[in-house]
């Protein structure tokens, strides 16, 4: 229990010590005053400088839609007394989906971990003289373009504010929740920028949108507060997998650099041993999570018509390959080693091995595959091709050919139920 409680002051203070570290950008200012209601403003931002193409890759044909975790529009909630920090917002807190009790500081205030609004990009080889092999990045393809976002820079700034193939598109990443989450950040024509609130909902990230600073929930997608209570955000194609998947599948690509425009000590965790399976998470104040798993199990989340499903890492890294159904759409999970936890070890590059996972739709020009793993390889029983963790077909009749990525999220267990409690927890055979 001593531990436990030190593992936790320690957070705090690293949390507390992002607010400090701003540089050349003042913290927002807070005031004594958190009962009052804030009237809705736009405070539009400059948009991100729209980074340089990349080369042209393979590209996957369309993406299944996913079910988002709120699917419908929720019922206002009547007023009550405000969440923490809410004087430092313009927010219309009259509207909001959920109740304000749940809401959390999460240490630092409004703006206190800064989102990169500018990002800059590099070319693989100058990101390869600082990324380690083992080391995970986030994966975002939208056409020809192709970007690695680190997870060394991500976890200091939990959202990037981009531009991608013309697109934009905000990536973000939650290091309690471990949810790295795409989205599209247009909405009825107008772009938002997110920046954080310092908030926390059951140990998950809330945003805002700048423009009128409505809240938003990083693992639905969906704003809970404000004028935009109840719209819901794109998700978009987004996973986790190492350096050197990265840098050996898309040689041409882009990757964020750590030149932000802050000073932050990249490469180190300042969250050293968080994902310890025996850990409680932290902060973590909401539904009690089901015991089917522990709730610190690594999951992959896939939700699509209406069916959630997870699908235990323990298991995949069992199977391999998994061949299953999902809202009437026919899924292929794959799994392979080589890819570093980022919230382990003191430095991200050095966290023990925890695997790359990846869905894809099995219906390819038509044809619908069946995957087996053997012999180390990854093969569709149709054609005998041989595809690695990417969905690339490296050999074989379809050789080249990339299947079509679905939205599956990274989730701790406790972070996924607490939203989704009716999730089928996929099981092997």
């Amino acid at each position: 229990m001593r531990l436990i409680v030190l593992f936790s002051i320690g957070l705090t203070a690293l949390a507390l010590t992002a607010c400090s570290q701003l540089v050349g950008t003042p913290s927002a200012q807070v005031t004594a005053d958190d009962t009052l209601t804030a009237t809705p403003a736009a405070t539009p931002t400059d948009l991100p400088v729209q980074p340089q193409a990349s080369q042209p890759v393979t590209e996957p044909s369309a993406t299944p839609s996913p079910s988002p975790v709120a699917t419908a529009t929720p019922a206002l909630l009547p007023e009550e007394p405000l969440p923490p920090g809410a004087a430092q917002f313009k927010t219309d807190f009259s509207k909001h989906s959920v109740p304000y009790s749940e809401i959390l500081s999460g240490g630092p205030t409004k703006d206190g971990i800064p989102a990169i609004d500018e990002p800059h990009f590099i070319s693989v080889d100058e990101a390869d003289a600082w990324l380690k092999p083992q080391e995970p990045v986030i994966l975002f393809q939208l056409g020809s373009d192709v970007r690695a976002y680190p997870l060394q820079i991500l976890m200091w700034h939990e959202i990037a504010n981009d531009i991608v193939n013309d697109v934009p598109v905000t990536i973000t990443f939650c290091p309690l929740c471990n949810t790295a989450i795409a989205f599209e950040r247009t909405l009825d024509g107008q772009v938002l920028d997110f920046g954080t609130t310092g908030r926390l909902r059951f140990s998950n990230l809330v945003m805002y949108d700048r423009q009128t600073e409505s809240w938003w929930q990083q693992a639905g997608g969906d704003a809970i507060a404000g004028e935009f209570t109840g719209r819901q955000l794109k998700f978009l194609p987004a996973s986790v997998i190492a350096w050197a998947d990265f840098k050996e599948t898309y040689p041409d690509g882009q990757v964020l650099s750590r030149q932000t425009g802050y000073t932050r000590n990249y490469g180190h965790n300042p969250y050293a041993g968080y994902d310890d399976i025996n850990r409680p998470p932290f902060l973590y104040r909401g539904p009690e999570t089901p015991g089917a798993l522990p709730p610190m199990a690594r999951v992959l989340t896939i939700d699509l018509n209406g069916e959630a499903v997870a699908y235990p890492y323990h298991v995949l890294q069992e199977a391999h390959v998994v061949n299953d159904t999902v809202g009437g759409v026919l899924l292929a999970v794959f799994w392979d080693a080589g890819t570093a936890s980022a919230l382990d070890a003191n430095t991200v590059w050095e966290g023990r091995d925890v695997g790359t996972v990846n869905a894809f739709s099995r219906d390819l020009n038509g044809q619908s595959l069946h995957f087996s793993f053997d012999d180390d390889k990854i093969t569709d029983e149709e054609t005998g091709s041989e595809w690695n963790v990417l969905g690339y077909a490296t050999s074989g009749p379809l050789a080249g050919s990339q299947l079509t990525p679905v939205v599956g999220i990274n989730h701790f267990w406790f972070s996924w139920a607490a939203f989704k409690p009716e999730t089928r927890i996929y099981q092997s055979s």
